[in-house]
């Protein structure tokens, strides 16, 4: 929400008024010196947004304010040019609006036109709220990075490396908004209050790795050439509900130089659903795009989530540090999911980030079943992932 600076105004004073951290308000206007506000600046508020309320019979601006719970002072920052004594019945004002309820529906098929348009709903709401892009997919389409916090640990969240475990995607798009909602509305999750979070900890999160895949799984094949690829790799049929690779039939969690050549001795050699990984690898747009992220982020550890087991994998050649194993019995606390050290898997992203980092590295299988696992489970692996992503942060 957009308030126009007038004469004594400050970002401390904003955050008195609108009950917000003055901090939010700092990050949410990151081209703005605080110290040098000039009349008639336009400021971005977090958590608010402006609507039109009609004068109605009767009205006082000190009512209207009163009706919403907000000071008067709100109304006349958003309504600069405001004369409250000249208010006539059917004049339209903008008023505040303090945002308390999820943006995020994550309980329906979430592809990927669904998941921009809520990061740039978020975004609107939220200035606080980074959203680089890290790279483009073979088709083309964004890969979205979105970064929250200020602190010197640095933390990485991902989902929809596989392309019918789509799932993890709107699970992770839902902490977010609750993450963003706590911010903004100092309650607590769980519990625990989320501004030293977002003090302690720099979170990235790249929701969906593999957005052509997501929606070949939820949509079907795209335009020639690439239906008759898919559907020639998928054996003839048009159902992909069992396809996890990106549209060019690669594997992206079998992409990582990580023992990648163990790996391509025991699986497929040609382009398909699953397993294929690559002629060699980082040949993929969407894993260099990844590998290229955490090289410059240089994060102190990462999640993987992955569909599905109720298991979280976190070790690799015994090259994992010994605050793994505590983060995991963390993890496992707080889930009830079980932790597994290693099994016989390699070239997976989280193998490459222990391996190259000597630090810690999980792949989550929320949920249980068969994938892609229905929308039915959503708010049961919601809770019970909701502690690791809390613990991710705080630990």
């Amino acid at each position: 929400m957009d308030v126009f600076v007038r004469r004594g105004d400050s970002f401390w004073y904003f955050s008195q008024l609108f009950k917000i951290n003055a901090q939010l308000i700092i990050n949410s206007n990151r081209n703005i010196n605080p110290q040098a506000l000039s009349i008639g600046q336009r400021i971005q508020i977090p958590g608010f947004v402006a609507v039109s309320y009609q004068i109605r019979p009767g009205d006082s601006l000190w009512l209207i304010a009163q009706r919403r719970n907000l000071p008067l002072d709100t109304i006349f920052l958003v309504n600069p040019a405001l004369d409250p004594n000249r208010l006539q019945v059917g004049q339209t004002i903008r008023v505040p609006l303090r945002i308390t309820w999820r943006l995020v529906n994550g309980k329906q098929n979430y592809d990927y036109s669904m998941m921009m348009n809520d990061i740039r709903r978020l975004q609107t709401v939220y200035p606080f709220l980074q959203t680089p892009s890290i790279g483009n997919s073979v088709l083309g389409r964004e890969i979205p990075e979105m970064v929250i916090g200020t602190g010197n640990k640095r933390v990485h969240y991902n989902g929809s490396f596989h392309a019918n475990e789509w799932i993890t995607t709107p699970i992770i798009m839902t902490f977010l908004n609750d993450y963003l909602l706590s911010l903004t509305n100092q309650n607590t999750i769980r519990g625990r209050l989320t501004f030293p979070l977002y003090q302690q900890t720099t979170l990235s999160v790249v929701p969906m790795v593999n957005p052509d895949g997501v929606n070949l799984v939820l949509n079907g094949p795209p335009a020639e050439p690439w239906r008759s690829r898919v559907i020639g790799w998928n054996n003839g049929s048009l159902d992909f509900s069992g396809w996890k690779a990106n549209i060019r039939g690669v594997d992206l969690n079998d992409q990582f130089p990580a023992k990648w050549e163990l790996e391509r001795a025991r699986n497929p050699k040609t382009p398909g659903p699953r397993d294929y990984g690559g002629e060699s690898p980082l040949s993929e747009p969407e894993a260099i795009a990844m590998a290229q992220l955490t090289r410059r982020r240089n994060f102190a550890r990462v999640l993987a989530f992955h569909t599905q087991g109720e298991v979280i994998y976190w070790g690799f050649e015994n090259l994992e540090p010994p605050e793994a194993e505590v983060l995991v019995r963390e993890f496992s606390r707080v889930s009830g999911y079980t932790p597994v050290k290693t099994i016989e898997s390699y070239a997976g992203y989280k193998d490459w980030f222990i391996q190259d980092w000597r630090r810690p590295g999980y792949t989550i299988e929320v949920g249980r079943g068969i994938n892609p696992l229905p929308i039915t489970q959503f708010d049961e692996i919601y809770e019970k992932t909701l502690g690791i992503f809390l613990a991710g942060l705080y630990l």
